[in-house]
């Protein structure tokens, strides 16, 4: 098969270059070599276990991004992308470090204290810690400024009560940074950002592995709190308040991440269906000798190397500091949107094939319909680019 990377046929952008592409290299071989054997397993258990975490971080696939003092590779968001994309190539995208390395670990990394950023940070990059963020709930999904969980100083503690649900990486995490009010006659101004170790509290409980249509190999949990005491130092931020900007600053990393699957899925989509074309027969002949299947191709082809020059061109807005809320919106809902287009057309090109679970394009096509619902629905993505307007 052709690799993914290779499928339509472009130069590497400067930004995956070099180190970074050996970075790719090695992350696609770790993933090929350590995950994907055993990736039924992780679907039928609903998740990776906790060795594959430490054996990724031993290979230098965790906190890739984060500063060499604490623990990271002192790489930037160029190298969370690879990795990212090296999981999609491969077909295992329930494994959940895109959310540990390049949205939990950038909270600790831009808003904790220094003694939170050397206590946590070097644990994350292990393994030893696994990251969530815990910030939807039963009554608040894309509306932030809704969340009910309040935590409550108490002396030299929060009291935190409230509940959360669909957390990634919610069974194996222990560390989760809660989205809480800490005042909640302020609204937005009354967020905050709390860090719970939850094998150091009492009051914290796990509830069901939630039973998803895909990414069942990923661990996504409802979180409930009951007078979970935490220490003041637990707190992100040097005062109670500052959790909606720091939020709304890090969200575009979160939905460009998003973009970084979704390109990456819609070429391995792609990739597996030329392979099957070229080889599978109808009424005498192969099916890519057909002209429907080569419009089809060519016009899925077209869009998904519209999609990786736009991807390409967001990355390298963000590396410098330059990428606009509203375009990484556009990232996100675009992209995600050409993933499920591209990967349901190359179904339709497996025939009857395609519907089976034992074909890799069956589980892309279960597993990339919540991309266009999480990091914020595709909806409130067109809002926040009509706000521009």
């Amino acid at each position: 098969m052709t690799s993914p990377a290779a499928i339509l046929g472009l130069p590497k952008p400067a930004w995956a270059a070099d180190e970074v592409g050996m970075l790719y290299d090695m992350a696609h071989r770790f993933m090929a070599e350590e995950i994907a054997p055993r990736y039924d397993e992780f679907e039928k258990n609903e998740m990776v276990d906790r060795a594959s975490w430490e054996k990724a971080g031993a290979a230098g696939l965790l906190c890739a991004s984060m500063p060499e003092e604490y623990g990271g590779a002192g790489g930037s968001y160029a190298h969370e992308s690879v990795i990212i994309e090296a999981i999609a190539h491969v077909g295992v995208d329930g494994f959940g470090i895109g959310l540990h390395n390049a949205i939990v670990a950038p909270y600790i990394l831009h808003y904790g204290s220094e003694e939170q950023k050397r206590r946590w940070l070097p644990r994350l990059a292990t393994g030893e810690l696994i990251g969530a963020i815990a910030m939807t709930e039963p009554g608040a999904g894309s509306d932030l400024q809704g969340v009910r969980t309040r935590a409550e100083k108490d002396g030299n503690q929060y009291r935190i009560n409230g509940q959360k649900t669909f957390i990634t990486n919610g069974q194996l995490a222990n560390l989760v940074i809660v989205v809480v009010k800490t005042d909640p006659d302020r609204g937005a101004k009354g967020t905050s950002l709390m860090v719970v170790e939850t094998g150091e509290v009492e009051g914290f409980e796990r509830g069901r592995n939630l039973d998803k249509i895909g990414l069942k190999a990923n661990d996504t949990s409802e979180l409930f709190f009951n007078d979970v005491r935490v220490p003041t130092a637990n707190l992100l931020g040097s005062e109670e308040g500052q959790g909606f900007v720091q939020l709304m600053q890090q969200l575009p990393q979160e939905r460009l991440t998003i973009g970084a699957t979704a390109i990456a899925m819609a070429e391995r989509a792609l990739a597996l269906t030329i392979e099957y074309v070229r080889e599978r027969k109808a009424f005498g002949q192969r099916i890519i000798d057909f002209q429907n299947t080569q419009f089809r191709l060519a016009e899925l082809k077209t869009e998904a190397t519209i999609g990786r020059v736009f991807y390409n061109d967001c990355v390298i807005r963000h590396i410098a500091g330059g990428l606009d809320p509203a375009t990484a919106s556009m990232a996100k809902y675009w992209l995600s949107e050409l993933q499920g287009k591209v990967v349901d057309e190359c179904l339709q090109l497996f025939g009857g094939y395609g519907y089976m679970n034992e074909f890799p394009i069956a589980r892309m096509y279960r597993d990339a319909r919540v991309q266009r619902i999480y990091g914020g629905t595709n909806e409130i993505m067109k809002l926040l680019i009509a706000r521009g307007l």
